[in-house]
């Protein structure tokens, strides 16, 4: 378990690492150059052609610092969420295998529960420490233990409890990331509109385009930040559900597959 969570912590890592190297370049060779050039443009039209409008750009909207942050954090928070939906996505595939190998009609016995749990134990190390065989292998030890049906249906709940507040836990930081995406952009709102306000003695004079560039920088910021947190929310709460799923399908598997197998001596 602390193996993993050191994977986990540093693939965390990595992941933001990588985040913030390929924005950055992004936004240093493409996005930034092609504002520059876009408002450039938009200037000089407004400038020649009173009844210029000025059309929305992909670049000038995402070119403030707080639409950079804001996209690091959602290539971060998307690359966490698709290891944890892998690693879901993998700990399904056991659900389809016998992994107890227990005839139908077959009764498994105390003494017997040894036997049964070889198959589980001699499965590769990765597929050993998914729920499922976890849960099996709690199981069947309990059964030899105590010889009590009962006792083996309270071991997996039990395992299966632990693994979804364990699974919840680790989505800590996702909704961190989930929370912090539209306040970075509520502070580029706050920035935008200080901006507009300091410059509102050049609107007097007639002269707007100041304004307006800072109020676009307050606007663009809150818009590309909601969009993004729209999306996070979304893909995590299609993770937890199917990790939902993953649980009481491990505890059907056990009812269905180990359970109704077991008998108690008399």
């Amino acid at each position: 378990m602390r193996q993993g969570f050191l994977n986990g912590a540093l693939f965390q890592v990595a992941a933001l690492i990588v985040a913030v190297i390929v924005v950055h370049m992004a936004y240093v060779a493409v996005i930034r150059p092609n504002a520059e050039i876009v408002e450039q443009q938009q200037e000089y039209l407004q400038q020649t052609d009173e009844d210029y409008t000025p059309e929305r750009s992909v670049y000038v909207v995402l070119k403030d610092f707080e639409q950079e942050t804001c996209i690091i954090l959602f290539l971060w928070a998307t690359a966490i969420i698709g290891l944890k939906a892998r690693q879901t996505l993998n700990d399904r595939k056991l659900l389809d295998r016998n992994l107890l190998q227990v005839p139908e009609g077959t009764s498994i016995l105390p003494q017997d529960a040894r036997n049964f749990a070889r198959p589980v134990q001699a499965l590769a190390e990765a597929e050993r420490k998914s729920l499922l065989p976890r849960a099996l292998i709690a199981g069947l030890h309990r059964f030899q233990s105590t010889q009590s049906i009962q006792d083996v249906s309270t071991t997996v709940k039990d395992v299966c409890e632990s693994e979804a507040d364990r699974m919840e836990t680790e989505l800590a930081i996702v909704r961190y990331i989930a929370w912090a995406i539209p306040s970075i952009g509520f502070i580029g709102t706050v920035r935008g509109i200080g901006d507009a306000l300091g410059q509102a003695y050049e609107a007097v004079e007639g002269d707007i385009s100041g304004v307006t560039a800072s109020l676009g920088v307050a606007f663009n910021s809150t818009f590309v930040a909601l969009v993004l947190s729209i999306i996070i929310m979304f893909c995590l709460h299609q993770l937890q559900l199917a990790q939902e799923r993953l649980v009481l399908d491990a505890q059907r598997y056990a009812d269905k597959r180990l359970l109704r197998h077991l008998v108690a001596p008399d």
